[in-house]
């Protein structure tokens, strides 16, 4: 267990046998942001991709009052401008019956410790712009928003057209 200041609330690190878990976080969030259809992942994905021999992220697990709250899943990112990495929080979720109990705040304060203890430069993530509490909530941490940056994006098609744009051997 990872120390919190919060009362009845505690934080771990996800194992492999979080998988099950964990996905199940992926999909409340995916309704959360209304789109539940979108969510591709598969436990087998999820396993290879948090456990393999080259995990892509990491995975604290909240706990309140014994029973799995929340979850953050982050990684490493890179700044060429500070010569640092940073940390990027790629999901943040609090199932809507731990709301308001500080859970996020638990969360959010372990991600911040996490990325000064690892020489980070930064601690980043991305909110849809209708998620008011959310953003509220963000800002009540002293973040503040990136209004001049928007956020790219290549997925399927338009992704494979690009990556076979000009052939390997030319």
């Amino acid at each position: 267990m990872i120390p919190t200041s919060r009362p009845g609330v505690t934080l771990r690190l996800a194992t492999r046998d979080d998988v099950p878990l964990i996905l199940d976080f992926i999909r409340a969030l995916a309704e959360y942001e209304r789109e539940p259809d979108a969510v591709l992942a598969t436990e087998s994905m999820l396993e290879t991709e948090l456990f393999g021999e080259r995990p892509g992220a990491e995975v604290v697990i909240a706990e309140a009052d014994g029973r799995p709250a929340g979850f953050a899943l982050f990684f490493h990112n890179f700044s060429t401008w500070l010569g640092r990495r940073g940390l990027y929080l790629e999901d943040l979720f609090v199932r809507p019956e731990f709301r308001s109990r500080g859970v996020g705040l638990v969360l959010m304060t372990y991600l911040a410790r996490l990325a000064v203890e690892r020489g980070c430069g930064r601690f980043e993530w991305s909110v849809l712009d209708w998620n008011t509490p959310a953003i509220d909530f963000y800002r009540s941490l002293g973040a503040i928003g990136l209004e001049e940056w928007t956020v790219q994006r290549l997925t399927g098609d338009a992704l494979r057209k690009l990556a076979s744009a000009f052939d390997a051997s030319s």
